[in-house]
């Protein structure tokens, strides 16, 4: 059991006790499309609540069986992202698809989970009511040509439209979260530039020793002018403003005052 997985796992249960036993302060808390203007904070509250014992033992148990290994994968924090992201993502699909239909329970951020899994581990069987073993990529296809048709169709009591907006929030976190990740992993491998070489000190006949690599860029220019100038006449081609100048670059024992 991972800790967001078991975090999760008791408040959901929490909440659905509240649920049960005080009725009146859950019921903001129930995500109704009309009301989301004043309501804004339902979009999130409405993952904690259910529509019975049955519904909050089915998602409860994707949860449990999907969600630590999904964690373990992605990490805790990313998972919560994505978690949260399916739900909300599932409720703005009911609020554009199913404007009319409050809704209540996990599923949006469970669906979001079981995408994952199915990303992560795309052969790994499922077993539907413990016995008919289905790949978890195929359990997703069939699942959200389920919702679909009956979102559609308006099947039942089910908030089918959040399941698929589940779906396309976790689609969206991975595809971004593993964008990132690559480009973080191509910087890394990336061969470091190598660092300049750096040029080692020269003593001029007549001035000292200058640390070419020492001098700013701003002032290299002119210091390389004046070398080149005492390479093709000498020092005493010097004005004494350059030899002024040059001094400044000269360590203080091997400065010689300069000529006026």
């Amino acid at each position: 059991m991972t800790p967001v997985v078991r975090a999760l796992l008791a408040a959901n249960i929490a909440l659905f006790f509240v649920q049960m036993t005080m009725p009146e302060l859950a019921r903001p808390l129930v995500f109704v499309p009309q009301l989301v203007l004043l309501r804004p904070w339902s979009i999130v509250t409405y993952m904690f609540l259910h529509g019975g014992v049955t519904h909050l033992l089915f998602n409860m148990l994707a949860l449990y069986f999907f969600g630590p290994r999904v964690e373990a994968r992605l990490g805790s924090r990313p998972f919560t992202s994505m978690y949260f992201l399916s739900g909300i993502t599932g409720a703005l699909c009911s609020f554009f698809l199913a404007p009319t239909s409050p809704i209540v329970g996990a599923s949006a951020g469970i669906f979001g989970v079981m995408l994952a899994f199915a990303h992560f581990w795309p052969h790994e069987p499922i077993y539907i009511w413990g016995v008919l073993p289905v790949p978890a990529r195929l359990l997703v296809i069939i699942t959200t040509i389920i919702s679909l048709w009956s979102g559609v169709r308006g099947g039942g009591n089910v908030a089918h439209f959040a399941h698929l907006g589940g779906y396309l929030g976790a689609f969206g976190f991975l595809r971004w979260f593993e964008r990132g990740r690559t480009r973080f992993q191509r910087r890394a491998a990336a061969p470091s530039a190598p660092s300049p070489r750096r040029e080692p000190p020269r003593r001029i006949a007549g001035v000292g020793v200058i640390d070419r690599a020492s001098i700013h860029e701003v002032n290299r220019a002119e210091v390389d002018r004046i070398l080149d100038k005492i390479n093709e006449g000498g020092v005493e081609s010097l004005t004494p403003q350059e030899r002024r100048f040059l001094s400044n670059f000269v360590p203080m024992d091997d400065r010689k005052p300069p000529v006026s």
